[in-house]
């Protein structure tokens, strides 16, 4: 099916192509820039000062390389900072301009694109997953396996649909994880080293589902089928889509699937702690998958990304405004409290669960986690915080309730300092505390 753009969306398009060709300063001049100042955004200037302490001793002390973080409130930024270095080989300094790569945090962008797609009326909550992909029509289950890997399958007992593909209870595994031989078929096939798509979807086609639908909760490949269902209903590629619909009208134009070459020196890389030296170090390029700098790089929508603070900010401020920023619609709110609402009922076997899903007062609403019950959860934030990560340790959270976005970006993985802070429960709790009545 063939994607009908809304008139207002074309209308749109056509303005942000003329405003492309007339300047290209646009970027570099929109929100967030500065800061505002913590007692103008409703944060003690002791606290915010404490805040920004404190991110900067994580990296003094090497728990980090280098780091990009920002507090808003009120569409207000409390503060906006850098501190460290982007690559310790060459010693670049880290700034607010530099680019990271998000992993997971695909995720909520994906989500997002989906219910854009929702709200055109070109998918349903309720369709099985196989009316938009017809490769699993015929998908099996592994009902048991035995210690040298042999699996017992067992056939659907229904179509998984669209709503647990998106809350991760469809079944689909990962290979992230798990010794069983569901997520080993995975890892032996490269699924998410794919060429494209096209070949990932062919390749999860034909490995059976951890569990049947709806019955467990499993982190799993479902965002970057996504993508391919993005695909499916426009006709169009993932980024096109992304860069046409999301990025250019949201002034998001870091944000990709690759680094462009002009940008190469404000990518920071991926650092880890080198025990014998007693320091952090660079982290070589995998070799199993196509280079960041590569424009041909799979497009995975669960974790393939590259962005900057600047437009993940702008990102999560239009979700914050309900669907808006700056005077262009990207959601309806009624959507976007969808997309931000807990899916699960409670019954899922959370067994496998990981990220923080399946912690007292935590679930998964479309792409993210979100904390339903803040006093289970043992969280200051309110009700209905909505959240996720990447795997190099960007991370993200809204709360909506009071109108405030974190945002830390970070490059690191793999061993730690020993020792090394909790920066993610440091910098919520100081923001909580430096909170003005």
């Amino acid at each position: 099916m063939q994607l009908t753009l809304r008139l207002p969306a074309l209308n749109q398009l056509i303005c942000l192509s003329m405003a492309a060709i007339v300047t290209g300063q646009a970027h570099a001049q929109s929100w967030p820039q500065h800061e505002a100042g913590a007692e103008a955004a409703g944060f003690s200037e002791a606290g915010i000062e404490r805040l920004d302490d404190a991110m900067r001793e994580v990296v003094a002390n090497q728990d980090v390389a280098g780091m990009v973080w920002m507090l808003g409130k009120d569409g207000k930024i409390a503060t906006y900072d850098s501190a460290g270095i982007a690559r310790i080989n060459d010693q670049a300094p880290m700034s607010k301009d530099s680019l990271f790569r998000i992993y997971s945090m695909s995720k909520p962008v994906t989500g997002v694109a989906m219910m854009m797609l929702w709200e055109d009326g070109l998918w349903d909550f309720d369709d099985p997953v196989s009316k938009h992909v017809p490769q699993f029509s015929n998908l099996k289950v592994m009902a048991d396996y035995d210690g040298d890997g042999s699996m017992e399958l067992e056939p659907l007992e229904r179509q998984p649909t669209m709503r647990e593909l998106m809350s991760n209870t469809a079944g689909f595994a990962y290979g992230l994880m798990g010794d069983d031989p569901v997520n080993q078929a995975f890892r032996d096939q490269a699924v998410l080293a794919s060429s494209d798509l096209d070949d990932l979807v062919e390749k999860v086609a034909g490995i059976p589902l951890l569990a049947q639908p709806g019955e467990q909760w499993y982190y799993s490949i479902g965002m970057d089928i996504q993508g391919y269902i993005v695909e499916q209903l426009t006709g169009m590629s993932y980024g096109e889509y992304l860069r046409q619909h999301l990025f250019e009208p949201l002034d998001m134009m870091d944000t990709r699937f690759y680094v462009k070459a002009e940008d190469r020196e404000r990518f920071a890389e991926v650092h880890y702690w080198d025990s014998e030296a007693e320091s952090l170090a660079e982290q070589p390029h995998r070799t199993d998958r196509p280079s960041y700098l590569d424009p041909n790089r799979l497009e995975s929508g669960g974790g393939g990304m590259v962005s900057s603070a600047h437009d993940y900010a702008r990102f999560i401020q239009m979700l914050i405004n309900q669907g808006e920023l700056d005077g262009t619609r990207i959601l309806a709110p009624e959507t976007v409290r969808i997309l931000s609402t807990n899916s699960l009922t409670g019954d899922e076997d959370m067994s496998y669960a990981i990220g923080g899903i399946g912690d007292a007062g935590v679930g998964w609403s479309v792409d993210m986690g979100v904390i339903y019950d803040p006093v289970a959860a043992g969280s200051p934030q309110g009700p209905g915080t909505y959240f996720w990560a990447g795997a190099a340790g960007t991370w993200f959270w809204i709360d909506p309730v009071n109108d405030i976005f974190w945002l830390g970006m970070i490059q690191a993985q793999g061993a730690t300092r020993p020792g090394a802070a909790d920066m993610r429960t440091i910098s919520r709790d100081i923001i909580y505390e430096s909170l003005m009545d």
